[in-house]
C-alpha cells in the first residue's frame, strides 16, 4: 500500500520572475500499522437530512451577528456583507500562490496597492503596509518603528510611551513587548486627556504617546491639536490606535490631527468580521519621514507594473508571511469599493447617531457618567439604582435571555460597573428600539425582582457559569466534562 506525495520546489526564485520547476510525484510505502483491519470502519449511517439538521441545530447554540443584535459594533462584530466573502473566495484570488512570478499576480498586487492608497486617503497618512496580522500586531510594529526612528537619531534614552488611563488594554501590553515603559496619564471628568497631567510627564525620555480618538469612552479629544503640539515639541511621536476609526470615516483624519503613525483594524472597521479570534489584518500607516521603516515586502507601482520591494535599507524586516492576510484585504477592498467616497461618511454619521440615540433613551435608568455628545460608543456605569445589588454582570447575563449579545462590560477600567455600548451603523431603528426596550425591561426587573436578574440566564443552552472557576480550572477534555 502506498500514497503519492506531490513535491513542489517553492523557492523564492519564482517570486523574482523565474519559471517554477515542474511538480514531481514520489511514491512512499505506508506502514502496515496504518492499514484498515476491516472493509467497513463501522461509522454510523445517517441521511443527508439528519446531518443538515444536526449542524443547523448546533449552529443555533452559538450566537452571531446573523442571529441577533450584537452591540459591540465596529470594534468586533460589524455586519459582513456576503459579497465581500464571495470576492475573497473567487478562484482567481484563492488559488494564487505567493511564490508565483510577479507578472502572473498583477491583479492581486493591484488590490494591495489600491487598498494602501485608499487607506492613506482615508487616514491622512502618507503610506501603508498591509503586512501586520491584527490590531495588536500593528501596534507592536508601530512601536518598533518609533523605537527605530529615535535610535537612528541617536536618541536612545527615549524609552517611555504615554498611555492614557482609558486606553485599550493592548496599548500598554504592546509597549511592554516592544521593550518600552508605559507612563499613565489621567482623564478629565469628561473622559478626555488631562493636559496638566500630560505636561507633567513630558520629557526627553518620552518616545511618544498612544491615543485613540474618539477615546475608549466614546468622547472626541477636543484638545488633540494641543496634545500633538506638546508631544512633538517634547521630541515624541503620536501613535493612533485605529480601533475607534469608525466614526471618523470620511469626516476627519488622524493625519490631519498630527498623528505620525497608526494602525487600522481592517477586519473591524472595513468589515470581515473577525469574531472568534481571526483572521485579522492590522495595516500600519506612517508619515513620509517614517516610510523607510515599514516592514518588507512593500507593494509599489513602477510604470504599468506592480512590483514587490524587498530591500529598504532601514526596514524592520519581514514581520509576517509574505504580504499579510490577503483574504481580509480583499474583503476590505470590496467594502470600500461598494461604499464609495460618497457613502463612506454615512458609516461615521449613522454609528454616531445610533449611539447617541441609545444613550439618551436609557440614561434615566442607567448611570451616565459622562454627559454630552458621544461618537460611535458610550459607557454607562451600571444601573442608576444601586440599591438593588444588581451588577453589570447580572445585566449582561439577563440580556442573553432576550437573544441579545451583551455589550462590553467592565471595560474601560475608569468606572466600576462599565457597560460599553457600541451599536454598528448597519442596524435599523426598529432593532435599536427593540434593544432599548429590553434594556429598560432589565432595569425594571432589577428594581422589582432583583433575584431574577441575578440568576440569569434561563433560556440559554448552559445556565450561569462560574467565570472565576472556569478561568482557574478550565475543562478542556470531553471526558473531564463527563466526570464533572
Amino acid at each position: 500500500m502506498y500514497y503519492d506525495k506531490l513535491i513542489f520546489d517553492l523557492s523564492t526564485e519564482g517570486r523574482k520572475g523565474y519559471t517554477l520547476p515542474k511538480a514531481e510525484v514520489k511514491r512512499y510505502d505506508l506502514p502496515k500499522s496504518t492499514y484498515l483491519r476491516d472493509d467497513c470502519p463501522g461509522l454510523p449511517e445517517v441521511s443527508e437530512l439528519e446531518v443538515v439538521r444536526h449542524y443547523t441545530n448546533v449552529s443555533f447554540k452559538n450566537f452571531g451577528i446573523e442571529k441577533g443584535f450584537y452591540p459591540l459594533g465596529s470594534c468586533t462584530m460589524k455586519y459582513n456583507p456576503k459579497i465581500n466573502q464571495d470576492m475573497a473566495n473567487l478562484p482567481a484570488f484563492a488559488s494564487l500562490h505567493p511564490y508565483q512570478p510577479i507578472d502572473t499576480v498583477q491583479g492581486v498586487l493591484k488590490v494591495y496597492h489600491d487598498t494602501q492608497t485608499w487607506l492613506s486617503e482615508i487616514s491622512g497618512l502618507d503610506t501603508f503596509t498591509l503586512n501586520p496580522y491584527a490590531g495588536a500586531h500593528g501596534e507592536l510594529i508601530g512601536l518598533m518603528i518609533i523605537k527605530a526612528y529615535h535610535r537612528d537619531r541617536g536618541d536612545s534614552k527615549r524609552t517611555k510611551i504615554i498611555v492614557p488611563d482609558s486606553a485599550h488594554g493592548t496599548n500598554p501590553a504592546s509597549a511592554t513587548v516592544a521593550g518600552l515603559e508605559s507612563v499613565e496619564v489621567k482623564s478629565n471628568p469628561d473622559g478626555t486627556v488631562n493636559l496638566a497631567d500630560l505636561k507633567a510627564v513630558l520629557g526627553d525620555d518620552i518616545a511618544g504617546i498612544m491615543l485613540t480618538n474618539p477615546n475608549t469612552v466614546g468622547i472626541f479629544e477636543k484638545d488633540i491639536l494641543e496634545i500633538a503640539r506638546l508631544v512633538h515639541e517634547a521630541g515624541g511621536l503620536l501613535y493612533y490606535d485605529g480601533a475607534n476609526l469608525n466614526p471618523l470615516l470620511g469626516v476627519a483624519r488622524p493625519g490631519d490631527m498630527g498623528f505620525d503613525i497608526m494602525h487600522i483594524n481592517l477586519h473591524k472597521t472595513f468589515s470581515t468580521p473577525h469574531g472568534g479570534g481571526g483572521p485579522g489584518s492590522g495595516p500600519v500607516g506612517v508619515t513620509k519621514a517614517l516610510k523607510p521603516y515599514l516592514p518588507k515586502p512593500v507593494v509599489e507601482k513602477q510604470g504599468d507594473q506592480y512590483v514587490i520591494i524587498d530591500e529598504p535599507k532601514t526596514t524592520l524586516g519581514q514581520i509576517s508571511h509574505f504580504y499579510g492576510n490577503i483574504g481580509v484585504v480583499l474583503k476590505a477592498y470590496t467594502y470600500i469599493l461598494s461604499m464609495g467616497r460618497e457613502h463612506l461618511p454615512e458609516i461615521a454619521k449613522y454609528s454616531t447617531l445610533n449611539a447617541n440615540y441609545i444613550k439618551e433613551s436609557l440614561k434615566d435608568v442607567y448611570q451616565l457618567p459622562i454627559e454630552g455628545i458621544c461618537k460611535h460608543e458610550f459607557v454607562f456605569d451600571g444601573l442608576k439604582d444601586k440599591s438593588t445589588g444588581v451588577t453589570t454582570l447580572d445585566v449582561a447575563k439577563r440580556l442573553l435571555d432576550f437573544d441579545v449579545h451583551p455589550p462590553t462590560i467592565f471595560f474601560p477600567l475608569v468606572f466600576k460597573q462599565t457597560i460599553m455600548i457600541e451599536p454598528p451603523e448597519t442596524e435599523s431603528k426598529q432593532t435599536i428600539d427593540h434593544f432599548i426596550s429590553i434594556m429598560r425591561q432589565v432595569a425594571l426587573e432589577a428594581s422589582q425582582e432583583p433575584d431574577k436578574v441575578k440568576g440569569a440566564p434561563y433560556n440559554t443552552v448552559v445556565k450561569r457559569l462560574d467565570e472565576a472557576l472556569a478561568a482557574r480550572k478550565p475543562i478542556v477534555k470531553y471526558k473531564d466534562l463527563e466526570t464533572n
